[in-house]
């Protein structure tokens, strides 16, 4: 795909007029550094910062971004270098960046600390992501400098301010452009699903299964995974985050595969449970057909003007009359849906959250609440009230996770056809001006269209 610098330069200028509107300053922002994976010179895949990556688009290691209230943005990137061209690969350089990325300028990346020092002075703020580790001290040491000319008039940054949450509520909302690859994203985890499913059977070991992941994955021209594939069979499923292991495949299990791929750094998210030999058993489909309901109740609410939560709560009154249903919550002792749902009765078989916010990083970015709204007293799910801000209403452009599930551990007051089950169905869903876009549908949800992919 050729690269198109015209989004993240119209991303800065929208930082430029958050910090004009905050009363000026310079934004820094580094991308991340290269880590050693072993040895003295075998480093890590690098990955670039999401906030650089969104706000540049340039995936060097050990560069900066400097973005000024009147809109100057300057780049410190890795200089050309023939000997370490050799070994690393051919750098842009700060000569041909200004062009290639819509920049104003760029300078060498060993310029950082005059560099720094000459834009920070006189500034009436210095703003920079908090939780990026690495990027106070060279602040900090340009801010010393500068308080050393003090007798000269030259004025250090009186305020220190975080730059995540603007660039943060910013990616919350996805452009054009970021719809484009997320969709690209979703096609290709999608095509990594319906590989895995078609090549399972007894015998097989979950990491055999990931392997299939991970060559559809980049076969159809993605970076990779974009988190680590979970690849679980029989009670495995039972554990949220477990990674692909040894297990061996079963016949009469379940394998759950939650895996997406990486797409210009943007993320897919799916989650596929499906039986190893093809056929749910009986007990198998009532749980497996009782999580698609609720996540369709999902579904349905997720648009324009409701709230984040209110997905979350509609699958959980699904799971939870469906449990009283099948007797895995006892109505004697949980009494009416909505009581189990009031006490969290439901949390002993869903124990987590409806979906999370999608995009550059796979929990992406953006407050979960409404930080305008006053704090009201509501339930907290386990019997309990809190006083928090309300959940944040849902807006055209944001990317969310849909993933109810089921997890059956064994017990005695459990029937033995539900042991050792566990299912999770997950889908990447675009909000839209009238409701919300599937964007990793690709795979089959229902249960009789998974039997037939994998009879076939």
């Amino acid at each position: 795909m050729t690269f198109d610098p015209r989004p993240h330069a119209e991303r800065r200028a929208r930082v430029a007029a958050a910090l004009a509107a905050a009363g000026g300053g310079v934004a820094v922002l580094p991308t991340a550094p290269t880590l050693l994976r072993n040895g003295s010179d075998n480093s890590h895949v690098f990955r670039a910062d999401s906030r650089f990556l969104y706000l540049t688009g340039f995936t060097e290691p050990d560069s900066w971004l400097l973005v000024d209230a009147n809109g100057r943005a300057l780049l410190l990137c890795p200089p050309r270098d023939e000997t370490r061209e050799l070994w690393d690969g051919v750098r842009l350089g700060p000569e041909a960046a200004p062009a290639a990325l819509a920049l104003d300028a760029a300078r060498p990346n060993t310029a950082l600390h005059d560099t720094l020092v000459e834009w920070l002075a006189n500034q009436p703020a210095v703003w920079w992501p908090f939780d990026a580790s690495h990027a106070g001290a060279p602040v900090h040491a340009a801010l010393d400098a500068l308080r050393a000319r003090s007798h000269m008039g030259v004025v250090a940054p009186p305020r220190l301010c975080d730059l995540a949450p603007i660039v943060d509520e910013m990616r919350l909302v996805k452009d054009a452009h970021e719809v484009r690859l997320m969709r690209r994203a979703g096609e290709i985890g999608a095509e990594g699903h319906l590989r895995a499913m078609r090549a399972c059977r007894p015998g097989l070991r979950e990491y055999q299964l990931e392997a299939e992941l991970l060559y559809a994955f980049r076969h159809a021209g993605a970076s990779g995974p974009s988190y680590e594939s979970i690849v679980a069979t029989g009670a495995n499923a039972c554990i949220l985050h477990y990674p692909a292991g040894h297990a061996e495949l079963k016949a009469g299990e379940l394998c759950l595969i939650d895996a997406g791929a990486e797409v210009e750094g943007y993320a897919s998210d799916i989650t596929r449970s499906f039986p190893v030999d093809g056929r749910f058993t009986a007990a198998q489909r009532r749980l497996y057909d009782l999580v698609v309901a609720s996540q369709e109740a999902a579904i349905a609410v997720t648009r324009p003007g409701a709230r984040k939560q209110d997905g979350h709560w509609a699958a959980v009154r699904v799971l939870t009359a469906g449990l009283i249903e099948l007797g895995l919550l006892k109505r004697d002792a949980v009494g009416s849906v909505e009581d189990a749902v009031a006490s969290g009765a439901y949390r002993r078989y869903y124990m987590h959250g409806t979906g999370h916010w999608l995009g550059l990083d796979v929990h992406d970015v953006g407050d979960y609440d409404a930080r305008d709204e006053a704090p009201v007293e509501q339930p907290d799910g386990t019997g309990g009230r809190v006083v928090r801000h309300p959940s944040r209403v849902l807006r055209p452009g944001m990317v969310l996770t849909i993933e109810p599930g089921l997890y059956v551990r064994p017990a005695d007051d459990v029937p033995r056809e539900y042991w050792n089950t566990g299912i999770r169905i997950e889908d990447d869903a675009l909000v839209t001006e009238t409701g919300c876009e599937l964007l990793t549908r690709g795979v089959p949800v229902a249960s009789a269209e998974i039997e037939a992919l994998m009879r076939h």
